[in-house]
C-alpha cells in the first residue's frame, strides 16, 4: 500500500488527513525532515503561503522535499500548496520550490469574504463535476508547455492541473464530503514509477 505525507506545518493538513483515513490509505503528517522517507507521496495543504514557505526553511525541509521529488515522489498541492510548486509567482514572495511550470497569483480573486464555490466538469473524475470551493484563491497566469489542464471555471481560469506525478488545485477538495481528488491523487501515486519527473520547464 501507498504511504502518503500530508506537510503538518501549517494549515487545514487536518483535513487532508481525515480523507486519506476514510479511503483507508496508510498515511502521516510530515514535520520534519526525516519524515519525508519512506513516502510515495505528499500533499500540501492549504493554508498561508508566506507562513509555509518559511517553516520549510526553518524546519530543513525545503531541499529534501525537492530532492524527493526529483527521485520520483508524487506532491499534491491545493491553494497554497499551488503556489509553493510554482516556478513563479506574480509577487516577490514567497519563494516557491520551482517544480511546476507555472506561473501563479496569490490571492488572485480577491480576500476572504470573495470566497466562492462553484461546480467544475474534471474529465479525470467521471462525468459528474466537481465542488469545488475557492478560498482566497491563487490563478495561474501562465501554464508551460508539458501541464495539463484538469479543470477550468465558466470564464475560463485554470484551476486544476497535472504535470507528471505533480497535480495542483486552486481549491479545497478536502473540505467537501467528495473524495474523488484524492482518489486520483492516490492513482497517480500508483502509476509514478511509469512517469519521471518532468522538471518545470
Amino acid at each position: 500500500m501507498a504511504k502518503i505525507g500530508v506537510l503538518a506545518l501549517q494549515g487545514d493538513f487536518a483535513e487532508h488527513i481525515a480523507v486519506l483515513h476514510r479511503l483507508a490509505t496508510d498515511c502521516r503528517e510530515v514535520r520534519l525532515p526525516g519524515h519525508l522517507e519512506g513516502l510515495d507521496g505528499l500533499i500540501i495543504p492549504g493554508g498561508e503561503s508566506t507562513t509555509i514557505a518559511r517553516l520549510l526553511d526553518v524546519y530543513d525541509i525545503r531541499e529534501p522535499l525537492k530532492r524527493k521529488v526529483r527521485e520520483g515522489m508524487s506532491v499534491w498541492g491545493t491553494c497554497a500548496g499551488m503556489i509553493l510548486l510554482a516556478r513563479k509567482l506574480v509577487e516577490d514572495r514567497p519563494q516557491p520550490m520551482e517544480l511546476m511550470d507555472i506561473e501563479v497569483q496569490r490571492n488572485a480573486y480577491g480576500r476572504q469574504v470573495d470566497s466562492f464555490e462553484a461546480d467544475i466538469p474534471i474529465a479525470a473524475l467521471g462525468v459528474a463535476p466537481f465542488h469545488c470551493i475557492f478560498i482566497r484563491a491563487p490563478k495561474i497566469k501562465h501554464l508551460g508547455p508539458g501541464v495539463e489542464v484538469l479543470g477550468k471555471l465558466t470564464e475560463g481560469g485554470v484551476v486544476a492541473i497535472q504535470q507528471g506525478k505533480l497535480l495542483a488545485t486552486a481549491f479545497h477538495p478536502e473540505l467537501t464530503e467528495d473524495t474523488r481528488f484524492h482518489e486520483y491523487f492516490l492513482s497517480i501515486v500508483a502509476g509514478q514509477s511509469h512517469d519521471p519527473y518532468p522538471g518545470p520547464d
